[in-house]
Order: C-alpha cells, then structure tokens, then sequence
C-alpha cells in the first residue's frame, strides 16, 4: 500500500479519534454491509427471456451508449469487472427476465432450473443473489394492469409469476447460504381519473394475500412489496400506493420497499425510514436519485444520499434494512454507473459512521442546538476521504479516480466489440 495512503489514514484515525470514534471497527462494520447491485443497469432493462425488447409499464431507458450486455454471460462478466472496482462482497439483484436458458419458456412457468447458472457464478464470485418477478415488458401487462386486473385469467397468470418467483428466490438462499430479498412491484393505474379505486386495490391485496400464502422461512427468503406515487401511463391513480403497501406490510409482516424516486419530489425516504421501522420489522430500500420525477439517475453523493445513510447510522437500523440500488442510465458506461453509484452508497454510509453520533445526541438532549449545529457542520470536513482511500487500497481497489482507466480499458478491449 502507498506509504502516503498509509500516512493520511493514519492523521485521520487520530483526529476522528478525538471524537471517540473507532476507524478500524467502523470500517469492520463497513465491510459486512452487502449492497443488492441490480443487475438491470448492464443492459438497459432489457433481460434475456423474450425476443421482444420493447419495455412497458412506465419503465423508460434513455440513452445509447454502446456495448450493453446482450446475454447472461456478458452481463455477468460485466458485473465481474464493476465488482472488482468496488470494495467489500454484495449481493446482485435479478429480474425474472434475466433467466438464463435456452428453453422457451413465460413467466407463470419459471423455475429455479432456469437460474442455475446464476447460483453457480454467484458461488464463484461470494455474493448473495436478491430477486424480482418481472410485471412488465409482457403482453398481458399492456393494457397497465397485473395482480389488480379486472380478468381474472390475466390475474392469475401474474398471481403464478410472483408464486413461481418465491420458489426462485427461495432457491437462491439455500444455495447461497443468506436470504434472497424478493421485491414485488407492479405498474397497476390509470393515466386518467379514475371512478373506482377501490376495487383495483381490493383485487391487488386479494392477489398478494394468494402470492404469499406459503409459508417460506424467512432464513432462506424474504418477501418485500414497493410503492410508488406515479408513473408512466399511470399518472393519476397507482393501485400500490404508499399507503396501501404500508398498510399491507403492517398486516402481513412482509418487508416495505421505498424506493427513493417513487414520492412527490418534495418527498423524501430518509425522513420515512424511522417512522415506518416502527411498525414494520424490515425495510428494503431501493436507492436511486430521480430528476424532477423518478427517472432513476445513477446515485451521486447528494444530500439525501447522506440522510437516508445517517438514518440508517443513527438510528442502528442497519440490521433491519436491505439496501438495493435501482438506476439505470443508458447514457454514460454501464459499467462505469455502477461503479459510481455502488460506491457512492457505501462512502455515504462510512461518512455517517464516522460521525460523533453519541456527542450529538447528547447535545440534543440538552438542548444544546449550538453545539449540535456546530459539530454537524465542522464533520462535514473531516477527512473522511482518507479513510475511503485506504479502504480502497486495503481492499485491492484502485484509489481514488484511477478505476475509471481499468473501465475505460475494458470499453475499448470488451465493450466496443460487441455488435
């Protein structure tokens, strides 16, 4: 390791030490937080399953940049590349879609057989794999509507999708040996006024309740519902909204999933997290960054990037939330976005770990606010990036910006290739 590395860390430690903050036991505590990377950022959502890349349900790619993955074995040898820029062992999150398998198979009809190559790279490379039934990018989803559509045969048919996705995830953690997080979302809604909302969300809660209905322990599988505010060609009414699913997790002891851009954009989750962890006993967060709607930016180290870490820091909710990432950017390097926005969200939980959170809440309680606002504010400064740098180094990462020669390397020896 550069000396110079060694020397910053080294200035850090005792100066974050003053504080009575532990940089070596923070930074054990780091490397056990595993990052769910979505593995729908390496080809612009649009899986392997179906010869038809054409998405629906409000989901939207913008962007051409060249050399997005075209099969699972590209995608997964991207992924390898993105990994080894980024520190610490994490989880990837599949979709449905990402099937790997030569059978012509629909959704409703999917087994674990047909990810096996998946676990089998997972095992390899020591991570987790997390899991999505796919209610969109389908015929039967064209019309906006899956598990609260007024067909029942249509009904069913995504009612036996997310039924089949559990026996999946299942799957995945007894192989892998840790849970699989499986997240249901759904397009459901009307782009205009609706007369009725009530029957829509009376058939979704009707189709969960049949979905979940197994018992799956929860040491191998974990199921997690999402809401969202709007979307496209659902601008006026969701089915799933932000109440009903905080409602039917507090009912079903499911998993609440907030995703950062699915809220009015004054909105924002690290202001939920402790609300609704009172109520619920896990959390799955889907860390995003939407511009001006949920258009699902790669994550930068912006404010609510910081608040949603802090929360999460302060209030010792760690043990109790997922985090996953879920941006897709066709605009810039695919590999590159999700180096970028991995390692944002892990430095964002560092820089909350490496705060004086005891002193603070002292002074809180003693109403002392001119000390809470002063010691917030000095923090912000603090060397926090040389820590970053030596976790980096320590973990055989290239420190700093020096990542971006080994992916801009891999665009012109791998990605420009492709077709």
């Amino acid at each position: 390791m550069d000396q110079s590395i060694l020397d910053s860390y080294k200035i850090a430690k005792e100066l974050y030490a003053s504080h009575g903050i532990d940089v070596d036991k923070v930074l054990e505590k780091l490397e056990q937080i595993k990052i769910s990377i979505h593995c729908w950022q390496g080809d612009d959502v649009k899986g392997f399953l179906f010869n038809d890349e054409t998405l629906s349900g409000g989901i939207a790619v913008t962007g051409s940049y060249p050399g997005r993955a075209a099969t699972p074995d590209q995608l997964r040898q991207d992924l390898e590349q993105a990994l080894s820029l980024i520190p610490g062992k994490h989880k990837i999150n599949l979709h449905a879609i990402y099937a790997d398998t030569n059978e012509k198979v629909d959704l409703d009809q999917l087994e674990p057989k047909h990810f096996e190559k998946w676990v089998e790279w997972a095992k390899e490379q020591g991570l987790g794999l997390d899991f999505n039934p796919t209610c969109f990018s389908h015929p039967k989803a064209d019309d906006g509507f899956t598990l609260s559509h007024a067909d029942a045969e249509i009904r069913k048919f995504w009612i036996d999708h997310c039924k089949a996705s559990r026996k999946i995830s299942e799957y995945f953690g007894k192989e892998l040996g840790q849970p699989s997080v499986m997240n249901v979302w759904v397009p459901d809604g009307y782009k205009d006024l609706p007369v009725d909302r009530l029957a829509p969300r009376r058939r979704l809660k009707e189709s969960l309740d049949e979905v979940f209905a197994e018992n799956i322990d929860k040491k191998y599988h974990i199921d997690a519902v999402e809401s969202k505010l709007f979307g496209i060609g659902s601008e006026s009414y969701v089915v799933g909204s932000h109440e009903f699913y905080l409602g039917y997790s507090v009912a079903n002891g499911t998993a609440l999933c907030l995703d950062a851009g699915h809220f009015h954009p004054t909105e924002v989750i690290s202001n939920k997290l402790s609300s609704v962890l009172m109520f619920i006993d896990e959390l799955l967060l889907h860390v995003s960054r939407p511009v001006r709607w949920d258009s699902d930016h790669v994550v930068i180290m912006d404010d609510e990037l910081l608040e949603i870490a802090r929360e999460l820091v302060r209030g010792d909710l760690l043990g109790r939330t997922h985090i996953g990432l879920d941006f897709f950017d066709g605009s810039i390097n695919h590999v590159a976005a999700w180096v970028i926005g991995t390692n944002n969200t892990i430095k964002a939980l560092l820089r909350a770990m490496l705060e004086p959170v005891e002193q603070l809440r002292e002074a809180e309680l003693n109403k002392d606010y001119t000390t809470r606002l002063a010691i917030t504010e000095e923090f912000k400064s603090y060397p926090f990036g040389a820590v970053w740098d030596y976790y980096c180094a320590k973990n055989g990462i290239p420190v700093r910006e020096n990542w971006l020669k080994q992916v801009k390397s891999y665009e012109q020896e791998v990605l420009l290739k492709r077709g």
